[in-house]
């Protein structure tokens, strides 16, 4: 009873492994709504369950000498999941920001990398007879061998090339988002971003410790600071995975989704190709004033005017210039011209006319009136109809 199985670093990594275990079986049996991103996110925590028990298994204090004893044939059933974690996370992250995502029969080849260490772990390792095998965990000269290091390399630059796929997916989030809604403000894509780019840190840093180890294959050298780097990266994971679940139950139901795929592309029809259809359009939106809507999006606007809503997008982009984003919130700023020269309107605060032309931020509103009018909403009440002229998309 007197030995000592874990030290505090390994206790951190035992936590991170039943907390990712715990959340993952929770998510999978709250959610009755049966949203896909939620799925993938309990997917991706019970691979981050197996990361950190493979990794005490490997470089453990204690505990890798009683795995060694114990279960030398799980040795390293844990490396499986560096395989599979990036592109669990990528599927996550897709997941959440379309809702018109769906898993085709190509998204298998994410697979591969997965298959090839399982073949190069068969090869290098299973196959071998059971005392050869025992003698490559115990003198670990498996793990610090050409191949596994090699392989370990590949498998971290992979997840870090599944990191940044995720941030080129939020931007292309971000771009579509302004082609169909008319206030992004509202969907905070920062909570995301933050975590995609922790554990894109975090990857970053196991890809110097893989470059190190390949160093180290022919030059000995202290490899003490990238100990620290290692344990740097449990801690960190420690707290990213608390907030990823955190904000995974906060955010994941009620998140803005968009469609990633446009309608297939067909020739437009020649009548939305006319300038008279943009002006019918201006018309309208001048009279009818369905910019006043706060959460408008190009969908209902297209249902409003009975229009298509792949043409409508095409008529804002070719015959205005600019996306559905600016061409609602042009129209808001002439609408908002118009109260702040009104005598009706003389008692009402800047705040009260933004948000009765459909903004729902001050800084967007500012930003965007000083933009398009050239002073501040502040300065054009105090000049009156000298600070410029009624604007329109």
């Amino acid at each position: 009873m007197d030995q000592v199985l874990f030290n505090f670093h390994d206790l951190i990594l035992m936590m991170t492994a039943l907390q990712c275990l715990f959340f993952a079986v929770l998510l999978v049996a709250t959610n009755r709504r049966g949203i896909k991103s939620t799925y993938f996110l309990a997917a991706f925590l019970l691979a981050h369950a197996c990361i950190p028990l493979h990794e005490m298994a490997l470089w453990g204090a204690e505990f890798k000498f009683t795995v060694r004893e114990s279960w030398p044939e799980l040795y390293f059933i844990g490396g499986f999941a560096y395989y599979l974690d990036g592109v669990l996370l990528y599927l996550c992250v897709k997941s959440l920001l379309f809702r018109d995502f769906h898993l085709k029969p190509r998204d298998a080849l994410h697979l591969l990398p997965f298959l090839l260490f399982g073949v190069f772990m068969w090869v290098g390792f299973y196959h071998l007879p059971q005392p050869l095998r025992l003698q490559a965990i115990n003198s670990e000269s498996f793990v610090y061998g050409a191949p596994y290091v090699g392989m370990e390399f590949f498998c971290k630059c992979l997840r870090v090339g599944y990191a940044l796929a995720c941030l080129r997916l939020i931007v292309g989030y971000k771009y579509r988002l302004q082609r169909t809604h008319s206030n992004i403000e509202k969907v905070d894509t920062n909570w995301v971003t933050t975590l995609v780019v922790g554990f894109l840190v975090v990857m970053t840093m196991e890809v110097v410790l893989a470059v190190a180890k390949i160093v180290s294959l022919n030059k000995n050298y202290d490899l003490s600071v990238f100990s620290y780097i290692g344990l740097t990266g449990y801690y960190t994971v420690f707290v990213l995975v608390n907030l990823l679940v955190f904000t995974g139950i906060r955010y994941f139901a009620s998140f803005e989704r968009v469609r990633q795929r446009e309608a297939p592309k067909k020739p437009l029809d020649d009548h939305f190709l006319n300038p008279d259809v943009a002006r019918d359009i201006d018309e309208r939106m001048q009279r009818d004033k369905p910019f006043l809507q706060p959460d408008i999006t190009l969908e209902h606007l297209a249902e409003a005017l009975d229009v298509p809503s792949r043409d409508l997008s095409m008529v804002i982009n070719r015959h205005f210039g600019i996306n559905f984003y600016e061409f609602i919130n042009r129209y808001r700023i002439s609408e908002a011209q118009r109260l702040l020269r009104s005598e009706a309107s003389h008692n009402k605060t800047i705040t009260d006319i933004y948000l009765a032309v459909g903004f729902n931020s001050k800084s967007v509103f500012n930003t965007f009136f000083k933009k398009i009018v050239g002073v501040t909403p502040s300065q054009y009440r105090k000049e009156g109809d000298g600070a410029g002229s009624k604007v329109r998309p």
